[in-house]
């Protein structure tokens, strides 16, 4: 056989080969982040200009994530923390608008403890993505009622509603995400 003739053969066996490894790379990143955000995932890719952008997004917050020196909280802090939102959970019976306005505060506190920075709250979502995506939609909740009884819009069901919200991802971080939190390499 012919060196022409092998590499005729080998050529398209070598492509089919290289397509099918990029296609088995693509499905097992898709399916690392779906599992890595959960809900957040979808949620990216519905506002972004596709799934590849939106999965370019995602990796660039787990890049930023990997890079916070994200850590556990001694059980002194936990403690503190579980006292504090006790104190809040009282205060929302007279007076609920300063309760969630506090509980919101007490949840940036507690992320800031942890490492998270807390410089705005769309980059707080993002950060916190990455490690607490199937609570997001709380604390998103949360926030958007937050920002209703800023302007005194709120009803108290709302407001109710709202120290749900924020108890989850306050649950969740308090507890360490599941025990996830590590030291950055970088």
């Amino acid at each position: 056989m012919s060196t022409g003739t092998l590499l005729a053969i080998i050529i398209p066996i070598v492509v089919v080969v290289a397509l099918a490894a990029i296609a088995v790379s693509l499905m097992m990143r898709r399916r690392h982040l779906r599992e890595r955000f959960g809900p957040e995932y979808e949620r990216t890719v519905e506002g972004s200009d596709g799934r590849l952008a939106a999965e370019r997004e995602l990796k660039a917050r787990e890049r930023r994530h990997d890079s916070l020196e994200i850590k556990p909280l001694s059980p002194v802090s936990r403690s503190r923390y579980t006292q504090r939102w006790s104190s809040v959970q009282e205060e929302f019976v007279d007076r609920p608008v300063d309760a969630v306005h506090d509980a919101d505060q007490l949840v940036t506190s507690l992320m800031h403890e942890r490492g998270y920075p807390t410089e705005g709250f769309e980059q707080q979502v993002k950060d916190l993505s990455v490690e607490h995506g199937r609570t997001l939609e709380h604390y998103r909740a949360a926030h958007e009622v937050e920002s209703l009884s800023t302007d005194s819009r709120a009803t108290t069901e709302q407001l109710r509603g709202a120290m749900v919200h924020y108890r989850a991802l306050f649950d969740e971080l308090l507890s360490d995400g599941g025990g996830r939190a590590r030291h950055a390499h970088a």
